[in-house]
């Protein structure tokens, strides 16, 4: 059991394509399904033990030493500030973090702009950056009523496709950051087992740009 390399896997979406990375990587063959409700899987061949974690969770793991190394998504690391290397950026999972507003808003800088969002940190470190003083108004569930309903001038949130947005009346009106999947380490495990994790890093590269190119 010790020899084996752990990995933070986030579920749902982003962790079936991350398995389907490691095995166009010809890393590791993980059939989800066949798990049931284990969530520490293991690949005897590839000396791999998964662990299943919410993608919120993926970096604390990585960061705290339960995992080696892991995937989550950007906007995880700028907000909670996680102290692990970041190897590789995986290409998917592309969103964006945007700050939107009812459609003609204009911020009258009158006073502290009233922000809802459930990235506190990552919106103190954006609007801080520009010189503008917020009142931040941390929600956990949706956040695009929040304007609607005055609770806020502004949301500061990930984007994607934006039809959420658009059936809010909101619209994008800043971004403050790409999003994507990233490969991240812990730092000690780096250091002592830096070869296999620098190989995996090297063959998830190669398996991501290859699925770029065909897509």
């Amino acid at each position: 059991m010790e020899d084996y390399l752990s990995v933070a896997l986030p579920k749902g979406r982003l962790g079936e394509k991350v398995l389907q990375l490691f095995k166009k990587a010809g890393i590791a063959d993980i059939d989800i399904e066949k798990a049931g409700r284990k969530l520490c899987i293991e690949d005897e061949a590839a000396k791999l033990r998964f662990i299943l974690v919410k993608p919120y969770d993926s970096a604390v793991f990585v960061e705290r030493g339960a995992a080696d190394v892991g995937v989550c998504g950007y906007d995880v690391l700028a907000e909670q500030h996680s102290d692990v290397y970041e190897l590789l950026d995986l290409g998917f999972g592309k969103c964006a973090m945007c700050v939107a507003a009812p459609k003609g808003f204009v911020d009258a800088n009158a006073g502290p702009l009233k922000v809802a969002t459930k990235y506190a940190n990552a919106a103190e470190e954006y609007f801080s950056s520009k010189g503008r003083d917020i009142d931040v108004i941390k929600l956990n569930g949706s956040i695009e009523p929040a304007p609607m309903l005055g609770l806020s001038d502004v949301i500061f949130d990930i984007v994607e496709t934006g039809s959420t947005l658009r059936e809010n009346r909101l619209e994008v009106v800043e971004k403050a950051f790409d999003v994507s999947a990233r490969f991240i380490a812990n730092k000690a495990s780096y250091n002592f087992r830096n070869k296999e994790i620098r190989t995996i890093a090297d063959r998830l590269a190669k398996a991501a740009a290859e699925m770029q190119e065909q897509n």
